[in-house]
């Protein structure tokens, strides 16, 4: 019987424990899609205790401690931090078999050195233990990424971000790139009319710039789009239920920008319209650019309309959507690369039903301009946890070329995240390390090292040419 979480953990074969520690354990990291707030990186944060820096935020340990009876005071309510934390201590031992176990327990080794397991009885011990430890200096934000050998890292910001955090950060020398990646949700969701006439209130203040036509609006935009490029910023991101590619003209799309700025009702067909035009001008954009564009696809969002209210969104009540995917997603794609102007593009699909749908969609647009132009992005969200992983590896690797993947990110808001990615390569080895010990693949560790390193940071290094 193995110990927990021990040097061999998730690697069953001499092989995959050989790949691992020889050739991913020390590759650096490239964080290229996360949500962590770029003002705690700027001000390199110090934390006082460890539910500011692992609870706070982290909608995962909130619907786990919901689901386990917490009450909501302890969980994003005003309770003291020592109370929060012993409320999630009682939770993690009902969370075997959730990738949270795994999670929990790896972040206090890695970043403590803390091996006791987290429960009710040690729960003031850790919370002690590691507020100590967060007192000191390489524990603030830049020692933390430090510690995981992170090389660089790209936050989520709307297009009206002044991006003053990123600027300062290179002014003064960080020592860490963190870039900003175009994220302009916002800009095209009528669903609440006057919620969206606000944010062309605040565009058109930003850009200075009067706001009343369409056109206008595409010029505010475009002015971001060209100032984060001055900042930048090579990326961009969109949070979709799904790729919208519905037929529409100029003066439909003029006609339902009018509509929306005088709050007028807009229907699900204008909405999808309005959607499918921004979405390609974006496109375009990126293009011309030379951005990569990202589309994270597949999650219905904002299921509890009263906690919706009382919180808001991004606070763990959410869930994997049922949406066709397919044929539109096709379409804009085709689109786009009959005009030439397909950017490098990352498609993150939330749906283990869609893997395959996915998989097979990027070979279709994959031109032998660039190795990998076309992306099936990494396991996401719902899907970042053993089974969610060995599905999307197993998927690209039958209907693909892994050896071609961009790897893992955290997509997360905790700076205590990093060890997903040990996570991952730990899992990818396996796969590797089984089938090599299968006769399935050869017994070549110098190439099969150098296709693992390859997913773990060369890949993502050559196609973001942030370095």
């Amino acid at each position: 019987m193995k110990d927990f979480l021990d040097r061999q953990f998730l690697l069953n074969t001499k092989t995959a424990q050989a790949l691992y520690h020889d050739y991913a354990a020390n590759m650096p990291i490239i964080d290229y899609h996360c949500h962590l707030p770029p003002q705690q990186i700027a001000e390199n944060k110090r934390f006082d205790n460890i539910t500011q820096v692992w609870l706070n935020g982290d909608h995962y340990k909130w619907r786990a401690m919901r689901t386990n009876g917490v009450d909501e005071s302890y969980i994003t309510g005003d309770k003291p931090d020592r109370e929060k934390f012993r409320k999630w201590a009682e939770t993690v031992p009902y969370t075997l078999r959730n990738p949270l176990y795994h999670w929990t327990h790896l972040e206090l080794r890695r970043y403590f050195g803390i091996s006791k397991l987290l429960g009710p009885d040690t729960a003031d011990h850790i919370f002690d233990e590691t507020r100590e430890k967060l007192k000191s200096p390489e524990y603030r934000v830049r020692g933390l990424l430090e510690r995981m050998n992170v090389k660089v890292i790209c936050t989520t910001d709307d297009p009206l971000d002044t991006l003053d955090n990123h600027r300062a950060m290179a002014e003064k020398g960080f020592g860490l790139p963190v870039y900003p990646a175009f994220r302009p949700d916002a800009a095209m969701d009528l669903s609440d009319t006057v919620k969206f006439n606000g944010y062309v209130s605040r565009l058109a203040g930003a850009t200075n710039r009067p706001i009343s036509h369409f056109t206008d609006f595409i010029r505010a935009l475009n002015d971001r789009h060209d100032f984060f490029a001055t900042m930048g910023c090579t990326v961009s991101d969109h949070g979709l239920e799904e790729i919208y590619a519905d037929d529409y003209t100029d003066d439909d799309i003029d006609r339902i920008f009018k509509a929306a700025i005088d709050n007028d009702p807009i229907s699900p067909r204008e909405h999808r319209q309005f959607k499918s035009a921004m979405l390609y001008l974006f496109a375009q954009w990126d293009a011309d650019k030379g951005w990569v564009q990202q589309y994270h696809l597949g999650a219905l969002r904002n299921n509890n309309a009263r906690m919706m209210r009382k919180l808001g969104p991004d606070t763990g009540w959410d869930s994997i959507g049922d949406f066709s995917q397919g044929r539109a997603l096709s379409a804009f794609l085709d689109r786009l690369d009959q005009n030439d102007q397909l950017a490098k593009t990352i498609v993150y699909n939330l749906n283990p039903a869609d893997n395959e749908l996915m998989a097979t969609m990027i070979g279709n647009f994959n031109d032998g301009s660039i190795p990998g132009k076309v992306q099936f992005g990494s396991a996401w969200w719902f899907l970042d946890q053993k089974d969610g992983m060995t599905k999307q590896i197993n998927a690209l690797s039958n209907m693909g070329l892994l050896s071609r993947f961009v790897g893992m990110l955290t997509d997360s808001r905790s700076f205590l995240s990093f060890p997903r990615h040990e996570y991952f390569r730990r899992l990818l080895c396996d796969l590797f390390g089984t089938e090599v010990e299968n006769g399935e693949l050869p017994n070549d560790q110098k190439w099969i090292g150098q296709v693992i390193q390859d997913i773990c940071y060369n890949n993502a290094n050559r196609y973001f040419g942030w370095e």
